[in-house]
This record gives C-alpha cells, sequence and structure tokens, in this order.
C-alpha cells in the first residue's frame, strides 16, 4: 500500500499483461486499416488490382474483432479477480481489527466498502493494462499523419494542448466528485445497517417513517455529488468532442488542399481522415481516464481501512502452566475516555473469578483485554507469566476460548457453530460440549438434530447463548472467559451450567462477567470494578457486607 490507496493487483498478473498486449495489437491493427482502405481505394481508381489489399483489410477487419472478444473476457475476468483478491484482503484485515473496525467506520460504511468500492477498485489493472493502447492509437494517428504528410501532423499538434488540458481537469475533477459522492453513499449504508439491526426497537417505538427519514436524509446531498460527477463529466466530454471535429476538420481540409495539388492521392486523404479520428481519440482517453478516477477515488476507500494498523502477534509458545492471568497497571481508552485506568489484578491458575460493576464501569473492556480482542493503551496482559502480545496468533487462541453475552452464530449447521474454532472438532466432542452448556437436549429436538441449519433452527436468546457457551467449552484452553454469557439464562439453567462450567473444567481457568449474585457467589474470588479501577477483590461473602457492593446488582437480589 502507498500512502493511503490499497493496491488493486489481481491474482495473476500474467492476464493483465495478456490484455495490455492484446490492446496494442488492436492498436496497431486499427492504425494499419486507413493504410489499407486507402491504398485498395487508390488501387480501384486507377483499375489496378486491388484484391490484396481488400483480403489485407477483410483480415484486419476480423482480427479487429478477435481482439475485442478476448479483450472483453479477460477484462471481466481481471476485475472480477482483482476484486475478490481486495475483498478477501480488506475482509481479513477488518476481522484482524476486531471491534475497532466497526467504531472506526461503522459497519454499514464497511460493507459498502467491501462490496461497491472493492469492485470499482478491481477495475483498476484491466484499465490501465488498456491504457497504453488507448495512448498508442491517438501517438500511431499522429505519426501517420506525418508519413503522409507533415503539414497534416502540424495542423493537429497545433490544438492538442487544448485536449490535453481538458483531459487533465476532468481527471481532476472527477477524482474529488467521486470521493464526495462514495462518502455520503457509505454514510447511508451505515444509517441502514443500524436500522436493520435495531428493527425490533424501531418497530416497537412506532417510529418506522422516522427511522425511514433518517436513513434516507442526506439523498439530496447523495443526488448533488452525483449531479455534479455527472457535470464534470458531461462538460469535459462535450469540450473535448468540441475540439476534436474542428482539428478532423482541420485536418480533412489541408488534405484536400493538398490533393489539388497533387500532393496526395484520393486514397491517401481518406486515410487522412481516418487518422485524424483516431488521433483525437477523444472518447477513448475520457472513458479511460473517467474509469481511472473511479477506481483510484474507490482504492482510497479501501486504503483507509487497511491502514489502520492491525495487532501483531509475537514469535513465543506458553510454557507449562496452569493457566494464571495476570493484568499489570493496564489502562485503556474508547477514544478521549478512560475505560480502565491503571488496573492490577492476578487469577491463579485454575481458579474462577467473577468481575462485578456497574454498567459502563469496563467489565466488558477487561475481558476483551484478557483475551486480546483488544490492546491495552498502556500495562500488560500475561498469561503463565507470557505477555499475550507475544505469542503466536495460533497459540493464542488455542490457549483462550470466549463466550459472549450475544454470540455470533456461525457457520451452516448447529454442529459447525459448536465446533467453529482454530481446530478441528470431533462430532463426540461437539455433544460432550453441548451437554455441559445443557444445550444437548433442545439441540436434539430440532428436525434434523445438530446437523439442522441454523436458518432452519429458531432459538431464544439463552438458547443461543447456550449454543455459544457449547462452543467455548468444545474448544476449551487454559483460560475461559465468560463476557456476560449467562445473562439470558433462567436461573436454573444458569446454576446448573455454572456447575458443569465449575466441575468439568480442570485446569482451566475461568473469567466471567457477572451480574448476578449467584454467580459471583459461585465463584473463587470476586474483582469490583468502579469506575475504571479495582476497587475491591476477595470473596463474595466478604464484599457482601458492604452496602455499595450490594448495590452493584441493584434492589432487586437482597441475598447473597
Amino acid at each position: 500500500m502507498k500512502g493511503r490507496t490499497a493496491p488493486a493487483r489481481a491474482d495473476g498478473g500474467g492476464r493483465a499483461l495478456l490484455l495490455g498486449a492484446l490492446g496494442l495489437l488492436a492498436a496497431g491493427a486499427g492504425l494499419l486499416l486507413p493504410m489499407a482502405l486507402g491504398r485498395a481505394l487508390d488501387a480501384l481508381l486507377v483499375r489496378e488490382p486491388a484484391t490484396r489489399w481488400v483480403g489485407a483489410c477483410a483480415g484486419l477487419v476480423v482480427l479487429l474483432a478477435v481482439l475485442d472478444a478476448g479483450q472483453s473476457v479477460l477484462t471481466g475476468t481481471v476485475d472480477a479477480r482483482t476484486a475478490a483478491a481486495l475483498r478477501h484482503r480488506v475482509l481479513g484485515h477488518v476481522l484482524s481489527l476486531g471491534p475497532r473496525a466497526a467504531a472506526r467506520f461503522g459497519s454499514g460504511d464497511l460493507v459498502a466498502r467491501l462490496v461497491g468500492n472493492a469492485a470499482q477498485a478491481g477495475t483498476a489493472p484491466a484499465a490501465r493494462a488498456a491504457l497504453p493502447a488507448a495512448l498508442a492509437v491517438p501517438v500511431g494517428g499522429v505519426v501517420a499523419l506525418a508519413l503522409l504528410d507533415l503539414r497534416l501532423a502540424a495542423v493537429f499538434l497545433a490544438g492538442v494542448p487544448v485536449l490535453v488540458l481538458l483531459l487533465r481537469v476532468l481527471a481532476r475533477d472527477t477524482s474529488a466528485c467521486v470521493a464526495e459522492y462514495q462518502r455520503v453513499q457509505g454514510g447511508i449504508a451505515t444509517a441502514l445497517a443500524e436500522a436493520v439491526g435495531g428493527h425490533r426497537t424501531v418497530r416497537a417505538a412506532g417510529v418506522e417513517r422516522a427511522e425511514t427519514a433518517r436513513v434516507l436524509r442526506p439523498l439530496p446531498e447523495l443526488s448533488r455529488a452525483g449531479h455534479r460527477m455527472w457535470r464534470v463529466q458531461g462538460r469535459a466530454f462535450a469540450q473535448a468532442v468540441t475540439v476534436a471535429p474542428l482539428l478532423h476538420l482541420a485536418v480533412v481540409a489541408t488534405a484536400g488542399v493538398l490533393l489539388a495539388r497533387h500532393r496526395l492521392s484520393v486514397g491517401e486523404v481518406l486515410a487522412a481522415a481516418r487518422y485524424a479520428v483516431l488521433a483525437t481519440g477523444v472518447g477513448m482517453l475520457v472513458g479511460q481516464l473517467s474509469g481511472l478516477a473511479r477506481a483510484r477515488a474507490s482504492a482510497e476507500r479501501l486504503g483507509e481501512v487497511l491502514a489502520q494498523a492491525a495487532p501483531a502477534h509475537g514469535p513465543r509458545r506458553l510454557p507449562p502452566g496452569p493457566g494464571r492471568l495476570e493484568l499489570r497497571g493496564v489502562t485503556a481508552r474508547r477514544g478521549e475516555r478512560v475505560v480502565l485506568d491503571g488496573v492490577d489484578l492476578v487469577v491463579p491458575g485454575g481458579t474462577t473469578l467473577a468481575v462485578v460493576g456497574r454498567s459502563g464501569s469496563g467489565k466488558s473492556l477487561l475481558a476483551e483485554l484478557a483475551g486480546r480482542l483488544a490492546d491495552p493503551d498502556a500495562g500488560d496482559v500475561l498469561l503463565d507469566g507470557v505477555p499475550l502480545r507475544d505469542l503466536t496468533h495460533d497459540e493464542l487462541r488455542r490457549a483462550v476460548a470466549h463466550a459472549f453475552d450475544r454470540p455470533a452464530l456461525l457457520g451452516a449447521t448447529v454442529e459447525d457453530t459448536i465446533a467453529l474454532g482454530p481446530a478441528p472438532r470431533s462430532p463426540a466432542r461437539v455433544r460432550e460440549a453441548a451437554r455441559t452448556a445443557h444445550a444437548d437436549a433442545f439441540v436434539r429436538r430440532l428436525p434434523h438434530g445438530y446437523a439442522t441449519a441454523l436458518a432452519d433452527a429458531p432459538l431464544s436468546g439463552g438458547e443461543a447463548q447456550r449454543l455459544g457457551l457449547a462452543r467455548a467449552f468444545a474448544h476449551g484452553g487454559r483460560l475461559l472467559i465468560l463476557d456476560d454469557a449467562l445473562s439470558s439464562l433462567d436461573t436454573v439453567t444458569e446454576a446448573r451450567v455454572t456447575e458443569a462450567l465449575l466441575g468439568s473444567t480442570p485446569g482451566t481457568t475461568r473469567l466471567v462477567i457477572a451480574h448476578r449474585t449467584a454467580t459471583a457467589a459461585r465463584a473463587d474470588a470476586v474483582a469490583w470494578l468502579d469506575a475504571g479501577r479495582i476497587r475491591a477483590c476477595g470473596p463474595h461473602a466478604e464484599l457482601w457486607a458492604d452496602a455499595e457492593y450490594r448495590a452493584v446488582f441493584g434492589d432487586g437480589e437482597a441475598t447473597a
């Protein structure tokens, strides 16, 4: 990547080179055709045999048709492969960035960049490959005019600076217009994603019309940007096609004078008229430059995503150990706000620590840092004495398992979503994990059991959470992090899952974000997080004596 622009490279650069070669061959054939036509006409006028030249014209026409078909196929192939490569690269980078990507750009805008901008940026290699041919045609046309008569080339070159200026202005203004259009389009996509994600809230509040108006509010701005883009391109094209016919007429008039003075033949005048058209080459150049400008603007939007630094992984592996988790002076910000401030915390290996605190105290962020879904702005997080940032990617993901309050159920079937992870899991391991999460019973009641497609498996919030828990149990590791992963379970199921969690994962350290007293009471210790700091750490029974600690759980839970 250079600057903020994502390079649009196809999987196979050979196709782009072949496309460029075909374009140059087509340009050469197109430049030979007027000469062959002129020779054929001269031969016919003086009643000489013209079969050779007529055959040459026919052959050139057939060759141009074949080359054009080949260019069309290759252009489509290169565009598709390049767009796919860009999407693969940018999507991988977005996933490696984690929550920061959506926080920085918005989920809807990211989708717009991955779908629309990647497709547009993917046209750049083919457009660049075609550019030499687009330039070769007008240059070749001028050279051909000079070979016929230097005065023809001189007349044409007198107006070339005007054409060059017009094309330069077109490229500059088009880039600015396209960038503005894509920016507004990305904002609409973000608002739409928010509305779709909160569709139940929208319907419950009865604000469908207001929300529709909010999503579509930038449409006038989008329309203005679009009209400005087309005005710029239309004005440049109109100016160019006004200058081009004048140059063409000047060349034809000069050729007519030379014909009258017997300096050119009738066939050469025909060739000169055609070469004048090729020399202007306005339509082709305008199209190529406009396409490149749009591709560049799209590539810059992809480059903004790629410019966000992804977490780097080290070369180390974990030594044998019980899974001791340690946070040393950890400080983390979200924007300008300090969420965690100098947190020091130790979770002995094989124990369960519940983290409690009021909403906004930083519990979920602490869970993210503990499993390196995010990095602290200061301080270190260590597992068995090794900083998480020093571990290889695979070593880290094998050692740490997560379960979330709203797990993303990915995969084609229920079994796939439980088995999802850094290493494959056998069907027996999947079913054992489901039993531990108390999910096996409801899974077996689905139409096809574990083979049921997720789209055909209507799940409640608690059932989805249990599948997320089963996924974490299936992959195990030294550290298991439950970020409010029991919140949608009823109290009976929560108690059973907690008992299974504590009894069936020996040698695993457990960090549990808890909102209920029952969960905190079953943990070996509780870390009380208050305003980004550890206010107290100890057994739940001891902390319960503090009225402010009891208030963390709300008035509804009056017993320890």
